[in-house]
C-alpha cells in the first residue's frame, strides 16, 4: 500500500495528495493503537456499593481522558474470581485489576484487615478518619506486590443476618455462620458459634444447601444479594465498617504517560469521595428495602450479645496488632481514643 502511494509522487501535485493520506492515515491509527482497556472485576453485584463504585470509576476515567483509557467492568463475581483471588489475578494478567473487600487481602499483610477489626470505629467519620490514617500503609502493602491502590470505599456497618431472631449471647453457639475473613471468623468461633471464612459464592452455596444458618455482613452485603430469601432477621451488632479497596496492576499504570496517570488519579479520588457521600442515606435506603422484603431488624442490638462479642474480640485484635506492626496498631490505639 505503502509503494502504491508514493509511486504518484512523480507527478507533485499527486504526490502531495498522496503524503496528505499517508499521513491521515497514521494520524488515524495513531489513537486506536496507542488506547488503554483495564479489565477489572468485583465479585459483588453492579448495585452493591462495590459495584456502583467501579461503575463511577470507568465513566470518569473515561471522561478525563477522553477515551484514552477505559474500564470494562464485570460484576457479581462473573470471572469466578473472588476478592482474595483478585491480586494474583492481577499479577498473571487475567485482568488489570479490581474492588476487592479488604479483610479478604488480609492474607497479603496483615494491615489490609484494619478495617475488620472488631468494634474499632463506631461511626463514619471515624471509620473516613481511621482510613486516612491507615492509606500510606494499604499503599505501601498493595505495592510491595506490584499493585496501585486507586480508592477506598467504606462499607456500612456489619451486622448479622440469620433465619431466627437473636435474642442474646446464648444463641451464639446456635448459629452456623459465615464470617468474612479469617479475624472475624476467629471472634466468632471464641464467642461460641460454629463460623468460618468463606468468599462469597461458597457463602450462598453453603446457604442453599441449609449448611449455614448466619452470614456476617452489611445490610449492604446482604441487600445487594437478596439474604433475606433465607435469613429475615438482621442484628445491628455494629461489628466493624470494613473497607474494599480498588487497585490495578502497577505495570498497567506505569504504561501510561504521566499527564494520564494524573488524570486516572483524579477520577480515583473523586470516586472516593463520591463512594464516602453514598455513605450518608445508605444504610437508611438498606433498610428501608429490606423491610420491604420482610427482613426484622433489631436495633439496637441485645447487649449480652454485643458484650460477647467484645469480650471475644480482644485477643484477635491483639494478635492483630504483633502481626501488623506498631504502625499499625497506632492506628488502632488512636481510634479508640476518639
Amino acid at each position: 500500500m505503502l509503494f502504491d502511494l508514493l509511486l504518484p509522487m512523480r507527478c507533485p501535485a499527486r504526490g502531495i495528495r498522496a503524503i496528505l493520506v499517508l499521513l491521515a492515515l497514521v494520524l488515524s491509527a495513531a489513537p486506536a493503537m496507542a488506547q488503554v482497556n483495564w479489565r477489572m472485576t468485583t465479585e459483588y453485584p453492579q448495585s452493591n456499593i462495590s459495584g456502583i463504585g467501579l461503575t463511577s470509576f470507568a465513566d470518569r476515567v473515561a471522561a478525563r481522558t477522553n477515551g484514552f483509557v477505559t474500564v470494562a467492568n464485570a460484576f457479581d463475581n462473573e470471572l469466578k474470581i473472588n476478592s482474595g483471588e483478585m491480586p494474583r489475578a492481577a499479577l498473571d494478567g487475567r485482568i488489570a485489576g479490581g474492588d476487592a473487600f479488604a479483610g479478604a487481602l488480609s492474607g497479603l499483610d496483615p494491615v489490609l484487615g484494619l478495617s475488620t477489626l472488631p468494634f474499632l470505629v463506631q461511626s463514619v467519620d471515624l471509620a473516613r478518619a481511621a482510613n486516612l490514617r491507615a492509606r500510606p500503609l494499604y499503599e505501601k502493602a498493595l505495592a510491595a506486590r506490584g499493585l496501585r491502590l486507586l480508592y477506598v470505599t467504606i462499607w456500612p456497618a456489619t451486622g448479622l443476618w440469620s433465619d431466627h431472631a437473636l435474642e442474646g449471647a446464648d444463641a451464639l453457639p446456635k448459629l452456623n455462620l459465615r464470617a468474612y475473613d479469617a479475624n472475624s471468623g476467629e471472634v466468632m468461633r471464641a464467642a461460641g458459634a460454629n463460623a468460618q471464612f468463606l468468599p462469597m459464592d461458597a457463602a450462598l452455596a453453603g446457604l442453599r444447601e441449609h449448611r449455614l444458618n448466619a452470614f456476617l455482613t452489611s445490610g449492604d452485603g446482604g441487600a445487594g444479594r437478596k439474604l433475606w430469601d433465607f435469613l429475615p432477621y438482621f442484628t445491628a451488632i455494629n461489628y466493624a465498617m470494613p473497607v474494599s479497596i480498588a487497585f490495578v496492576r502497577s505495570d498497567a499504570f506505569a504504561e501510561l504517560s504521566e499527564p494520564m496517570q494524573r488524570e486516572v488519579l483524579a477520577a480515583a479520588a473523586e470516586t472516593e469521595q463520591s463512594q464516602f457521600a453514598l455513605l450518608a442515606n445508605r444504610t437508611a435506603e438498606n433498610y428501608a428495602r429490606m423491610r420491604e422484603n420482610g427482613v426484622t431488624i433489631v436495633e439496637p442490638a441485645p447487649p449480652s450479645l454485643v458484650a460477647t462479642l467484645r469480650s471475644a474480640a480482644t485477643s484477635t485484635i491483639t494478635a492483630w496488632e504483633a502481626q501488623a506492626g506498631t504502625d499499625a496498631a497506632a492506628i488502632v490505639a488512636w481510634a479508640r481514643q476518639q
